[in-house]
C-alpha cells in the first residue's frame, strides 16, 4: 500500500523489451537506499517489485497487462518518474490510501498558471468517472490529490508549488497521458450495495 506522497523524482535509465513485456531500469537514491530484492515501489502510480539492485539503480519487470492500462509503455531512457516506496505498518497515511494499481489513464486537458499555483483539467473515462467527487481523493501518476471540481468526462485539480517541483506533474503538457487511480474505498462501497441491493430496484 502507499500514500501518494512522492519521496522523489527517480530517472528511467533503460528499458529493455521482453516479448510484450518489459524491465524497467530506474535511478532513485531514496528508494533504492533500502529496498531488497521483492520490495515494492510505486513508479508513476504503479506498484511494481524489486527484481535487482545496483547501488542507486532498481530494476522491474512490466507485464503486458501492466503495459496496456497504464502510461508505461510509453517510458523512454532519461525520462523522470514519481517514485514512492510501500508504506511501512508504523508511518503516517499523509495522502490517501493508494493501492499502486491504476485503474486507467487520463490525458490533461488544460492548465491555468495561478500565483503559487497551477489549476489543473484532466480527461476521465467513462467507467471512472462516477469514482470521483468534488473534494474527494484521486490519485494522478502516484500523487495523491484533492479534485476540486468534476464535469462530464473531466475533473480537475489545483497543484501547489510543492508538487509543481517535486513531481512529474510540474512538467506535465496539455495532450500528455498519466495514470489514474480513483478512491478503492467508492469501489468497495459500490460493490457491497449492488451486491445487497433488492432485486427489480435500479
Amino acid at each position: 500500500m502507499f500514500t501518494g506522497i512522492v519521496e522523489e523524482l527517480g530517472e528511467v535509465v533503460a528499458v529493455e523489451p521482453r516479448d510484450g513485456a518489459a524491465r524497467l531500469s530506474i535511478r532513485g537514491a531514496t528508494v533504492s537506499a533500502d529496498a531488497a530484492y521483492g520490495a515494492s515501489i510505486a513508479v508513476n502510480g504503479v506498484c511494481l517489485t524489486v527484481a535487482g539492485l545496483d547501488g542507486d539503480v532498481f530494476t522491474a519487470d512490466v507485464m503486458p497487462e501492466t503495459l496496456r492500462r497504464s502510461t508505461l509503455g510509453g517510458l523512454g531512457a532519461g525520462d523522470r518518474v514519481n517514485l514512492e516506496r510501500a508504506l511501512r505498518a508504523d508511518g503516517r497515511l499523509g495522502g490517501h490510501i493508494v493501492q499502486g494499481h491504476v485503474d486507467g489513464t487520463g490525458v490533461v486537458l488544460s492548465r491555468e498558471p495561478g500565483t503559487d499555483w497551477h489549476d489543473v483539467r484532466f480527461s476521465l473515462g467513462d467507467n471512472l468517472e462516477r469514482y470521483v467527487v468534488e473534494k474527494g481523493s484521486i490519485a494522478i501518476d502516484g500523487v495523491s490529490l484533492t479534485v476540486t471540481a468534476v464535469a462530464p468526462g473531466e475533473f480537475a485539480v489545483a497543484l501547489i508549488p510543492t508538487t509543481l517541483r517535486e513531481t512529474t506533474l510540474g512538467l506535465r503538457a496539455p495532450g500528455e497521458p498519466v495514470n489514474l487511480e480513483v478512491d478503492v474505498i467508492a469501489k468497495y462501497v459500490e460493490r457491497l450495495t449492488v451486491a445487497h441491493r433488492p432485486k427489480g430496484r435500479a
